[in-house]
């Protein structure tokens, strides 16, 4: 943050660090330090769990990456993911439950004119429908329209 008010505001460094309380010295050692081996780690591991994720097309969520990951021979946790996905901004697709049309026990069966009997002398004697549930990945939705 300090040396982006350098770059973008133009504000010197000594009073960027005054205003945010940190001493100058630690600002120029922690901008000088070299990268160290953890953090190496954790960007591949992140760019490795961006690569499952845009593989599975959005929907794995951690648990399902992270079986992927020790598969591949990582050694991480399951909660370590989970942090990375979250500050990555990666959400597996939630797992929609089916829901029927029809919930059995919750209201009276509809009454039975005909007795199941649909057999008809003439036209517009029996009416009989049926609806069919089409199950996709948008949705339900009910055929005929």
């Amino acid at each position: 943050m300090i040396s982006d008010c350098k770059a973008g505001q133009n504000i010197p460094h000594n009073i960027a660090c005054r205003v945010l309380g940190v001493s100058e010295s630690w600002f120029y050692k922690w901008r000088d330090r070299p990268v160290t081996a953890r953090e190496v780690r954790r960007e591949e591991l992140a760019d490795a769990i961006k690569h499952i994720f845009d593989a599975s097309g959005g929907t794995y969520g951690s648990p399902k990456i992270w079986i992927t990951l020790i598969r591949e021979g990582w050694r991480v946790s399951v909660n370590t993911v989970a942090k990375l996905m979250a500050e990555l901004g990666l959400a597996g697709r939630k797992i929609r439950r089916r829901r029927g049309l029809t919930r059995p026990g919750r209201r009276a069966a509809a009454p039975d004119f005909v007795r199941r009997d649909f057999t008809a002398d003439a036209p517009d004697q029996v009416w009989a429908g049926d609806m069919t549930e089409i199950v996709t990945s948008e949705g339900s939705s009910t055929w005929p329209p």
